[in-house]
């Protein structure tokens, strides 16, 4: 039909290829008459995007040789069949409770006070700071970059820094809203099945500043992509302020729709580094017990810094964990806890913690399913190379990560003390020219050895 492939062509230059693919070319065209175009979409997700996005775009512009619109009827699938049990519980929820989106907590425990500030975050800490209005900015004020981009690994203090900004520009009466991806995800999919799309988008597009934590999560979600883009382009072209957190830099998300991707990089991106050196560490430790009002001993702080090593946030997460069962637990008291009781106390924590450490075998292993070869190819003799850059590598990993000495990462891989130099030297060579399959790689090999965040909500 001529017609409605025209439309589709006009659709794509506003909407882009891959939206038009995944929402209107999988549309199914049953038949057409003098006036009727009638297509079926295959679940109720479609329709309900058609409704929203398309409807009133198709009926102004699909007509026939005369001039008459043309009317659309849209119908699901047969094989679209949700379960009836699921279908009225959910209609009798929506119709006994009013809808409403519940939004995420701001933790008051993470202010810019209790950010501890390393050589390498000084810049986003800066930023933000003069973005909160809490320092005078030399040349730059709230909007000028926009959006705002950070990214690190888990325990780099994304989350602090939102969760800081968004308290402190709260705290001033700007409408700052502060929302973990997964959450907007959640929010869609019930505002999608509620059909309150109009409450969500005004509950969205009707403030200063918005505060999305780990915009990563959206892969493979493109009913929440969608909705994102269009809520991106209404704040970002009314000039209000976008903060975005994810895992790693825009170029390196996978599975999220390129307009996205392109619009992340629009303001500044600014890498956010884990605290590595002890006295930081310990600094970050002591900080946040006496934000709790938790008196913690040299003792006890070594033993917590010395178990939870594999990231900050596991540390973060251990002291919280013991603070809340000592208070629950009769047997202990805080001034005489023992590292015995406390081993107790975190006993399931510990297991966690032993899982998440990073090791050589980790290590190893990731690179072998990042290049899609066995271990035994990496730890062998093959000289092709398949293997050998995948050797090095590892190899380099092993010191970068794990500090481990040349000689130990000889052992390891069964080459001499001099080859293992070499090739850590190569890929070293390689990541100070930014080379993007090596950087990409090497990101991509310690998320996957290393125990990976939580991804929230699905799509379904």
């Amino acid at each position: 039909m001529q017609v409605w492939e025209s439309f589709l062509q006009s659709q794509e230059k506003e909407l882009g290829s891959d939206t038009v693919n995944k929402w209107l070319r999988s549309l199914k065209i049953q038949k057409f008459d003098a006036g009727n175009l009638y297509l079926e979409a295959k679940d109720s997700f479609q329709v309900l995007w058609f409704e929203e996005h398309i409807r009133a775009k198709a009926e102004g512009k699909l007509v026939t040789g005369t001039n008459k619109k043309i009317k659309i009827h849209l119908s699901i699938s047969n094989s679209y069949q949700p379960e009836k049990s699921k279908t009225k519980a959910k209609k009798s929820e929506y119709a006994s409770a009013p809808f409403r989106l519940q939004f995420d907590e701001l933790d008051p425990s993470c202010s810019f006070d209790q950010f501890i500030v390393s050589e390498e975050n000084t810049l986003c800490h800066r930023l933000l700071l003069e973005a909160a209005g809490l320092v005078k900015a030399k040349e730059k004020q709230l909007g000028s970059f926009n959006p705002i981009y950070l990214y690190g690994d888990a325990g780099s203090g994304k989350t602090h820094l939102l969760m800081s900004i968004g308290q402190a520009l709260q705290s001033k009466g700007i409408a700052c809203q502060y929302v973990r991806a997964e959450t907007f995800t959640d929010h869609v999919v019930s505002a999608i099945r509620a059909e309150e799309m109009s409450q969500f988008r005004h509950a969205y597009r009707n403030i200063d500043v918005l505060l999305v934590d780990g915009v990563h999560v959206f892969a493979r979600k493109g009913a929440t992509q969608e909705e994102f883009f269009h809520t991106f382009n209404t704040l970002h072209l009314a000039g209000k302020q976008i903060i975005l957190s994810a895992n790693c830099s825009p170029q390196e998300l996978q599975l999220i729709e390129p307009r996205l991707v392109s619009r992340f990089e629009w303001g500044i991106v600014l890498p956010l580094k884990t605290l590595c050196r002890p006295e930081q560490i310990t600094q970050m430790l002591a900080s946040k017990a006496e934000s709790f009002q938790f008196p913690l001993s040299e003792k006890l702080a070594a033993f917590l810094i010395e178990t939870f090593t594999s990231t900050p946030k596991a540390l973060m997460k251990a002291l919280k964990a013991l603070i809340l069962r000592l208070h629950l637990d009769s047997k202990n008291h805080i001034n005489s806890l023992s590292i015995i009781a406390a081993k107790t106390l975190l006993a399931d924590l510990i297991t966690e913690e032993e899982k998440a450490t990073l090791t050589p075998e980790k290590i190893i292993q990731g690179v072998a399913e990042q290049y899609g070869i066995r271990t035994e190819d990496i730890l062998g003799k093959a000289q092709t190379k398949e293997c050998t850059l995948p050797r090095q590598l590892a190899m380099y990993l092993c010191r970068q990560q794990l500090k481990i000495p040349f000689i130990k990462i000889g052992e390891l891989f069964n080459r001499d003390h001099s080859t293992v130099m070499t090739s850590i030297k190569r890929i070293q060579k390689a990541i100070d020219e930014n080379d993007p399959d090596i950087n990409n790689a090497a990101h991509a090999v310690i998320r996957m050895s290393k125990m990976g965040e939580q991804t929230g909500w699905k799509e379904s």
